[in-house]
């Protein structure tokens, strides 16, 4: 639900989007998605999106049409220009490959094209495998890998200026940002901004400017996180 309402998103603004990895859950949905979009301020945009995301439903799973509370972490890495020097250590990345398990033909299934890379000093594991090739698969994940590097980076210097600043820094599972209620009622609430929509459709549809706007325009101002415990919702 949530890869469809960014791909959504994206395509309200017109940005050019690739699933580049996407491995199934074991008995139904998407255990992951690694989603490459291409647009103007794209990253800038959704970068308020990071964190993890609650949602609140009955399950389409579940014979007995059970209430389940579901949790996503969404990742924002930015794409590595060529001019952005990025050095890896091929000492300290540990390549797998192994049978692509997506769409994609008789040769991308039956050949050990899929790569994975594992920046050993910090564990950051990134992979490809819905390119063709071993090569266009590596290629691919290395952009990945490059990019989470950097992400890294920026966040560690982020976290030392708010250290500086005497902001609390919080990190984890525990730090979702927004919920979405499906049942017994309808509600989007960000818990950062207190932004919220009774639409929930619209918000599934990809309407999530309103959310950003709010977000982005409370990390400018130096605003404090809005939440109040919770969403409004019992707790799960």
């Amino acid at each position: 639900m949530l890869l469809r309402m960014y791909l959504r998103w994206s395509e309200r603004h017109r940005f050019r989007t690739e699933i580049v990895d996407q491995q199934e859950g074991e008995q139904a949905g998407i255990k992951s998605a690694t989603v490459e979009v291409d647009g103007r301020s794209a990253y800038g945009w959704l970068r308020a999106e990071r964190g993890v995301h609650r949602l609140v439903r009955i399950s389409p799973f579940d014979a007995q049409k059970r209430r389940q509370t579901t949790f996503a972490l969404i990742e924002v890495l930015p794409e590595v220009d060529d001019d952005v020097e990025i050095e890896l250590n091929w000492d300290e990345i540990r390549t797998d490959t192994f049978r692509s398990q997506g769409a994609g033909g008789q040769h991308v299934n039956k050949t050990d094209s899929a790569v994975r890379l594992t920046h050993l000093p910090t564990g950051i594991v990134a992979q490809s495998q819905n390119e063709r090739s071993q090569t266009q698969n590596k290629e691919m994940a290395i952009r990945v890998l490059k990019g989470r590097l950097l992400e890294r980076a920026l966040e560690e210097k982020e976290a030392e200026l708010r250290k500086l600043k005497g902001e609390h820094v919080e990190a984890g599972w525990g730090n979702q940002i927004r919920s979405y209620v499906l049942h017994p009622y309808q509600m989007v609430k960000d818990l950062r901004t207190a932004h919220e929509t009774g639409n929930t459709q619209a918000v599934l549809d990809g309407d999530l400017d309103d959310f950003m706007r709010a977000e982005l325009e409370r990390v400018a101002t130096g605003g404090t996180s809005a939440r109040l415990g919770d969403d409004g919702s019992d707790a799960a």
